[in-house]
């Protein structure tokens, strides 16, 4: 049997990492009621994904940085991925991880884990030397703004006709891009937000779940696309 091309899409915040470590910085160096407003007008569509961020830098006042860094060391990823990165490997399955967070916080929990050579896209984040933040979008696009990094965008570029594609999430920036995928892994507000659209998922809590799942697929003899995403990528491809 030929062997299937598989590419799998990963959200970051919330998915990998036990919390949502954006958020969780805001709301510990910043304040927690204007976090939550902020959060809320995001949740509510009220907000793009980008405003959101620009929001959230602006009401942190000055931070100490090693006291950030530290925070940031004190924040676990799920256990099960290190295990999940190997089976990837082992397996030839190419992996991106997209995240509608930052790659200041991303770097340091990759390299804390001693996970190295992930591909990844993300948001960047500065912290000047009076301790402000500013935030830079470098994938950010109009048409699709549950995501400051436009993640359907990453989808559409790293994946052809001939993939089968995964996508893992648990969150309002996963919302969008998921639907382009073969195959979704929903947790939390991703899981409600699949249920409420009857778009088909499978739930998870770990990616000891994920793993075995898509052992069980890659096992398959005759595997199935998702059809509504087969359109919407190929719809995509012909607007390139």
């Amino acid at each position: 049997m030929k062997k299937r091309d598989i590419k799998i899409f990963i959200d970051f915040d919330g998915t990998i990492t036990l919390e949502d470590i954006g958020e969780a910085i805001f709301r510990k160096f910043g304040s927690e009621e204007k976090t939550n407003i902020i959060v809320n007008d995001l949740l509510s569509d009220k907000i793009s994904s980008r405003q959101c961020w620009d929001d959230l830098c602006d009401s942190i006042d000055s931070v100490n940085k090693q006291e950030l860094n530290d925070f940031i060391d004190s924040l676990d990823i799920d256990p099960t991925f290190i295990e999940f990165v190997k089976f990837c490997k082992d397996n030839e399955i190419k992996f991106f991880v997209l995240s509608d967070g930052f790659d200041y916080y991303i770097e340091k929990v990759f390299s804390k884990s001693r996970l190295t050579g992930i591909k990844y896209y993300s948001n960047k984040l500065f912290i000047d030397n009076s301790g402000s933040f500013s935030a830079e979008y470098p994938y950010y696009d109009a048409d699709y703004p549950t995501s400051a990094n436009c993640k359907r965008n990453h989808i559409i570029n790293n994946s052809s006709d001939e993939d089968y594609t995964i996508y893992i999430g648990d969150g309002n920036s996963d919302k969008d891009a998921a639907q382009y995928c073969d195959f979704i892994f929903a947790k939390n507000d991703l899981l409600k937000y699949c249920s409420r659209e009857k778009i088909g998922f499978y739930p998870f809590d770990n990616f000891s779940d994920v793993q075995n799942k898509i052992a069980e697929l890659i096992k398959k003899k005759n595997l199935k696309k998702r059809h509504q995403a087969e359109l919407k990528r190929k719809s995509a491809y012909l607007a390139e």
